[in-house]
């Protein structure tokens, strides 16, 4: 059985079956969008001559190398649905899997939505031939009594933050989210003490949340290089292992 306060190595769909049922309160979940496309060869990111181009293609390709680019396996959603109390779960998603996540939790299971945005003002200034990329899509699936915003803006859909550069730099993962923002989506679905889930855990972000704000967690992260810096960040060190101040 998996415990509380603990982050754990290892597949997300193997070890969410040693976590009981109904036991936990809240899932805050980051998984692999889902980016279709090659890795292109080193020389091909190279000779592209347009400079944002370029530095799109060298994310799509960091993500590709990592992994993390072919989506969720379906079949772990019955094992969240398994695990909490009532549905109670945030899933950050891009917009080719916001039909797919739709099509089960709504058009099957029924539950309440709501579609949260993280605005990026700072983005990179792509737009030919298409809208900019300043957007990413936050899924939010409930039950009843479960979403219990405190005021006025922390019931907003939409978050205003920049990139968050800082944290990417410092703790080596490409799509960690700021933890002002996921702090947010804890503070509003859940209460002090109760038990997040995060089995996508990257970083540690949701972790470092929950720590901030008396909140349990269990953490799986399958990549054995961010588990470590997960381990290190939620002991205040960055990825290089110097004390950090970015931590809130």
């Amino acid at each position: 059985m998996l415990e509380r306060n603990n982050i754990y190595l290892g597949d997300s769909y193997e070890l969410i079956k040693e976590i009981p049922d109904k036991s936990i309160d809240l899932i805050v979940i980051d998984p692999p969008y889902q980016i279709d496309g090659k890795p292109k060869s080193k020389e091909a990111l190279e000779n592209t001559k347009n400079e944002i181009t370029k530095g799109i293609n060298k994310l799509n390709q960091e993500l590709m190398d990592n992994h993390i680019c072919d989506g969720i396996k379906e079949e772990i959603f019955e094992e969240f649905m398994r695990v909490m109390k009532v549905p109670n779960i945030y899933i950050w998603c891009n917009r080719k899997q916001i039909p797919m996540y739709l099509n089960y939790f709504v058009n099957k299971l029924h539950l309440n939505f709501e579609i949260l945005v993280w605005n990026k003002p700072n983005v990179m200034p792509l737009y030919n031939h298409q809208y900019l990329n300043d957007v990413e899509y936050c899924l939010y699936f409930r039950g009843s009594n479960v979403c219990n915003p405190k005021c006025y803006d922390d019931a907003r859909t939409v978050f205003k933050n920049p990139t968050n550069k800082i944290d990417k730099f410092a703790f080596h993962h490409p799509t960690c989210k700021p933890v002002n923002i996921i702090e947010k989506l804890i503070k509003n679905s859940s209460k002090e003490n109760d038990l997040v889930l995060d089995c996508f855990l990257g970083s540690g972000t949701t972790a470092v949340a929950c720590k901030n704000l008396n909140r349990d967690y269990i953490g799986i992260e399958i990549n054995p290089k961010w588990y470590k810096i997960a381990l290190d960040r939620l002991d205040g060190c960055d990825a290089n292992g110097q004390q950090s101040f970015i931590l809130r």
